[in-house]
């Protein structure tokens, strides 16, 4: 089992910035992509970037330009750098990490990120 403990949700006003964290702990060895999907009031979960363990990134069209995703191998952490942050990015953020190329998938228990207009 992988357990993820997300944390750096909160509150900012629009035009600011946040940083989440996601730390992996348990049985994390063997660990390939992790990322960061959200999902909005009303709407679907939407991946919104994801780093393999080699540094390959992607992004949402949306976030492209704004957030910036990194990773710590060593302390298998993955952070999400949001800047200029919109009302339309409110949404819980889940963490999540997947084993191996192909492996099963662990979540992290959400955090939600609010942001004023």
């Amino acid at each position: 089992q992988v357990q993820l403990v997300e944390s750096g949700g909160g509150l900012v006003q629009a035009g600011g910035s946040l940083r989440l964290s996601c730390a992996a702990s348990g049985s994390s060895y063997s660990i390939g992509a992790m990322g960061w999907y959200r999902q909005a009031p009303g709407k679907q979960r939407e991946l919104v970037a994801r780093i393999t363990n080699s540094g390959t990134t992607n992004y949402a069209d949306s976030v492209k330009g704004r957030f910036t995703i990194s990773r710590d191998n060593a302390k298998n952490t993955v952070y999400l750098q949001m800047n200029s942050l919109k009302p339309e990015d409110t949404a819980v953020y889940w963490c999540y990490a997947q084993r191996g190329t192909n492996g099963i998938i662990y979540w992290g228990k959400g955090t939600l990120v609010t942001v004023s207009s």
